[in-house]
């Protein structure tokens, strides 16, 4: 059994999602979430599926070896899904091409710090680009830097405003992540 531990900073949609889809199954299992929010929804959520959860303070994350050695313990796999802080170099070189994130853009255009959620959709409405979509990524030391698993398009309409955007890309972000990360696994293992 290949364990997944979810790092993820809001309302917890995703998080959810992938939990749900690997509720039954014998080969992948969540096994955590974490968040740097101790009030983030996605803890209620974990609580209310069952799965272990704990938050974490910037020193917990950056300067101690507490929460590195507590992964090393529990997870095969660190999944971000809406996670906003930039996972430091220890993490990324224990878990090498082992940490995935989603990203709601086609990267390389619209990544980087401070484009995430509305941020995103917002400038993708503005420089009136006719597609946008997702993409899942390895992570790497820089933001939305690592080498490209999957992308998945959708169209933008010239009436589309950001909020309808998000809706689309909320729709990609469930139907494809569980699955993406699924296939990520047993082609790794």
């Amino acid at each position: 059994m290949k364990r997944i531990v979810i790092f993820a900073s809001g309302s917890g949609t995703n998080a959810e999602n992938i939990i749900k889809y690997f509720k039954n199954s014998n080969l992948i299992s969540v096994v955590q979430v974490l968040s740097n929010k101790k009030d983030a929804k996605v803890l209620e959520r974990a609580k209310q599926l069952g799965i272990s959860y704990l938050s974490f303070n910037r020193n917990d994350f950056y300067s101690s070896e507490e929460l590195l050695n507590s992964l090393k313990l529990k997870a095969d796999y660190i999944i971000l899904a809406g996670f906003l802080w930039k996972i430091p170099q220890n993490i990324i070189e224990a878990f090498p091409n082992k940490i995935v994130n989603i990203h709601p853009a086609l990267l390389p255009k619209y990544g980087g710090k401070g484009m995430y959620g509305m941020h995103v959709h917002n400038a993708v409405v503005k420089n009136k680009e006719k597609e946008t979509g997702i993409t899942i990524h390895y992570v790497n030391e820089n933001y939305d830097d690592g080498a490209i698993i999957f992308q998945k398009k959708v169209e933008v309409l010239v009436c589309d405003t950001a909020e309808d955007v998000a809706k689309k890309i909320h729709i990609l972000e469930q139907d494809n992540f569980p699955k993406v990360i699924e296939k990520f696994i047993l082609e790794n293992e």
